[in-house]
C-alpha cells in the first residue's frame, strides 16, 4: 500500500491469516526448507512418471477395469503425492493407482473398494496417507473393504508427515 506521508514508500500491512478451528488438516502452516547448493553445471534429473493407468480417482474407477486383476494397488490420499517428494519412485512404480480424499469427496469409498477387491485378484495394497486425522477415513474404508471382500489381501499402511517424512512404513 502506498503511503503519501512516507514519500511513496511501500508500507507493509499487517494481516492475520485465518486460523482453522477443528481438523488439523485445515490449519495454515508453512514449512521451511534448507536450500541445497548444487553445482551450476549439474542439472537435476527429470523424474519419469510411473503412472500406468487412468483414471486414478476412486470415484471414477470402474471396478471391472482389466488392470486390477493380478495387481498390486497403491491407494493414495490426495495430498501424499505432493507431500512426499519421491512419491513416484518410492510408491507408484509397478502399482495400479487409486486416489481419494475422504474429507473432500462426499462418498463412502468402502463400497467401490469392496467391489474392486471382491471381483479381482488383488495381490497387495499399499496405502499412503497423511498424518492428519481425516486420512484415517481412507484407511478405515480400505480395511473395511478388505474385510467385506472376504479375502486375505496384504495391506501396508505408510503415514507421511506434513513436512514429507515417512512416519510409519
Amino acid at each position: 500500500m502506498w503511503n503519501k506521508d512516507s514519500k511513496n514508500k511501500v508500507v507493509a500491512m499487517e494481516t492475520a491469516a485465518p486460523t482453522a478451528v477443528g481438523c488439523p488438516s485445515a490449519r495454515v502452516r508453512q514449512m521451511e526448507k534448507k536450500a541445497e547448493a548444487a553445482p551450476a553445471s549439474q542439472a537435476a534429473p527429470i523424474v519419469e512418471s510411473q503412472l500406468t493407468t487412468w483414471p486414478v480417482q476412486i470415484k471414477l474407477l470402474p471396478p471391472s477395469a482389466p488392470y486390477f486383476d493380478g495387481a498390486d494397488l497403491l491407494i493414495a490420499a490426495d495430498c501424499t503425492a505432493y507431500a512426499y517428494g519421491d512419491f513416484h519412485n518410492k510408491f507408484l512404480k509397478d502399482k495400479v493407482l487409486l486416489v481419494g480424499c475422504p474429507k473432500l469427496d462426499a462418498v463412502d469409498y468402502s463400497e467401490k473398494l469392496t467391489q474392486i477387491f471382491t471381483n479381482n485378484d488383488i495381490h497387495s495394497i499399499t496405502l499412503t496417507r497423511m498424518v492428519v486425522p481425516c486420512c484415517g477415513g481412507l484407511q478405515f474404508a480400505v480395511e473395511r473393504a478388505i474385510e467385506a471382500s472376504g479375502k486375505d489381501i496384504p495391506l501396508n499402511v505408510v503415514t507421511i508427515s506434513l513436512d514429507g517424512k515417512i512416519l510409519e512404513d
